[in-house]
Formats: structure tokens, C-alpha cells, sequence
């Protein structure tokens, strides 16, 4: 092998070791893309009917328009999550939900990192309210009414 064809060859090499522990980083820092797929419909609606917990990932302010009925919030992106997922049981069972499914997928991995044994991707609040989840539903007119009569939930 040439001198030169060796340097090309050590580039190639640090570059792949380098994109290798940017991956590993970026994982590790809850970024990159999630490797969680959102559940089928029966996974998802046997999960619900055997009362598995529900958790919501997106915003405090996407969870107050509407969310699941009785679903966790622990806000991926705000940094609540951690610390509610921190004191939930390792080996019950979750359904997590987002908007989309993006931030569930990538809940649902950082559970299943650490040691969670049965969680799955319940997709995005409309994927759940199409399985039948009781959903709470505030419009904006429904919160300015709370609001003003004090029942503010």
C-alpha cells in the first residue's frame, strides 16, 4: 500500500469513528432519529385495555387543548420527562403519545434504554382518539370559560 493510499485510508477511518461517536453522542443526548415505529392499532388498543398507563410528551400547552384522559404529562422537549419517568415502574406496562409520533418514538426509546419492559409508540393524540381513548378536549372558548367561572382544570 502506497503512503498515500494509507493516509486516504487513516482519513476514511477517523472519519467513520468519528461519525460513529457522533452517533453514539446524539443518542445519547436524546437527539438523532428514533428507532421506535409507532405500534399497530391492536397493540396499542389491547395495551389501553389491559390499563396500561398513558404518558403525553408533547407541551404543557398541546396537553391542555386536549390529551388522553389521565395521561401522564412529562414534556420531552421541556424537560419534564426524566424526572416523570424517573418514578414510574420499570416492568409496567405504557402507551406514550406525542402529536405525531416523533417525540413518542423517541421517549419510548430512552425508556426502553433504561430498563422500561413494556412500552409501545401509541402514535400521535388523533392515532388514540381513533382507538377509542377518552380524550379531554379544551378549546380555547372552553378554557376562557373555565377561566372566568374559576373551574380551571
Amino acid at each position: 500500500m502506497s503512503g498515500r493510499t494509507r493516509l486516504v485510508a487513516a482519513v476514511v477511518a477517523s472519519a467513520m469513528a468519528l461519525a460513529g461517536t457522533a452517533a453514539g453522542l446524539s443518542a445519547l443526548l436524546g437527539g438523532g432519529q428514533p428507532t421506535t415505529a409507532i405500534a399497530s392499532a391492536d397493540v396499542v388498543r389491547d395495551r389501553l385495555d389491559a390499563g396500561a398507563t398513558v404518558i403525553d410528551v408533547r407541551t404543557p400547552e398541546e396537553y391542555a387543548e386536549g390529551h388522553v384522559v389521565d395521561a401522564l404529562l412529562a414534556d420531552l422537549e421541556g424537560g419534564a420527562f426524566d424526572d416523570v419517568a424517573a418514578d414510574l415502574p420499570r416492568d409496567a406496562s405504557y402507551v406514550v403519545y406525542c402529536a405525531s409520533g416523533r417525540r413518542a418514538a423517541i421517549a419510548v426509546d430512552r425508556m426502553i434504554a433504561d430498563g422500561f419492559t413494556d412500552v409501545v409508540n401509541g402514535g400521535g393524540l388523533d392515532d388514540m382518539t381513533d382507538l377509542g381513548a377518552p380524550v379531554q378536549v379544551n378549546t380555547r372558548r372552553d378554557r376562557a370559560v373555565s377561566l372566568l367561572s374559576g373551574d380551571e382544570q
